[in-house]
């Protein structure tokens, strides 16, 4: 165990000096890899920020409920019992059909005609706000709220809530092929650098053949080769993507105040950094992978 552990780190070690060796180039594909990975991690943030600014927004779903004209004071009771019943249900706020007619003629400027009334033609309401955004659960709780007792009617605008998720759902869709194709980009740029490294070392690889090594201890060098640059990559993508929110926040900042808010754009949280790091150490390490395999066995000692 002691001997493959010395055998890794000595391999890790031999990689790291030879990235050294040549700063220029190991640099240059190092910033390639951040920029491209920059892209989609940097709408992802975007993205995340997004979803905090819809879950502070004041247009949140309402759903109204009118009860029947006949309903009396002991029916709005029973129904408010209800609703403090249901977890899907935030808060909601009384309206007895006296206060609405109150609120109307105040409003409405139409107080000589509401006064003229026989009868407060209002229903007694109840707005509720949901503490479910999904338009599927929202619609959900509508439909369980008119079938109260005493429930006339129920009415509810999810025409926000539907055009937000549909566009966050796109947001998702477009980030995730964007990061599907620079991902194949990034494998195709390590498995070049790595097969450029093969070449430039052919005949290294021919002696090592003919005393005997394996294709394992031949192949290790260069996969560690591709994980180190996946590795720097990511955190060339990282300081890009924070960099950038950096210059952002200045105009970000002043737009929000003038809209009286303290919003401001967030880094990635410390799991989705870990999460990119990791994919792009995995990815360089494939691109590394697949060269080695494609023309390793192509060379043999002469």
């Amino acid at each position: 165990m002691s001997n493959w552990l010395a055998n890794h780190w000595y391999n890790f070690l031999l990689v790291f000096r030879r990235l050294l060796r040549t700063p220029f180039s190991s640099l240059l594909t190092i910033s390639v890899i951040g920029i491209t990975l920059s892209l989609p991690a940097g709408l992802f943030a975007l993205l995340q920020n997004m979803s905090t600014v819809v879950a502070n927004i004041q247009g949140e779903p309402q759903i109204s409920i009118f009860l029947s004209l006949n309903a009396s004071s002991a029916d709005a009771k029973l129904i408010e019992t209800q609703l403090k019943q249901n977890h899907d249900i935030q808060t909601y706020q009384y309206i007895s059909r006296d206060q609405a007619l109150q609120e109307m003629k105040q409003t409405t400027g139409m107080e000589q005609i509401i006064t003229s009334l026989d009868r407060n033609p209002l229903p007694d309401a109840f707005i509720i706000h949901p503490n479910v955004t999904a338009p599927e659960a929202l619609a959900q709780l509508k439909e369980k709220l008119s079938q109260m007792p005493n429930v006339a009617h129920t009415q509810m605008d999810s025409a926000w809530a539907k055009r937000l998720f549909t566009f966050m759902r796109l947001g998702q869709q477009v980030i995730l092929i964007l990061a599907a194709l620079l991902g194949i980009a990034l494998i195709a740029i390590t498995g070049n650098t790595i097969r450029l490294q093969i070449l430039t070392q052919r005949e290294e690889i021919e002696v090592s053949k003919l005393i005997g090594a394996a294709d394992a201890f031949i192949r290790r060098p260069f996969l560690y080769h591709g994980a180190l640059q996946g590795l720097a990559g990511g955190v060339a993508a990282l300081a890009i993507v924070s960099i950038s929110i950096s210059l952002l926040n200045t105009n970000v900042t002043e737009l929000a105040q003038l809209y009286s808010s303290d919003f401001q754009l967030h880094m990635l949280a410390t799991r989705e950094s870990m999460l990119i790091l990791l994919l792009s150490t995995l990815l360089g390490w494939f691109g590394a992978y697949i060269a080695v395999w494609r023309y390793l066995r192509h060379i043999e000692p002469s």
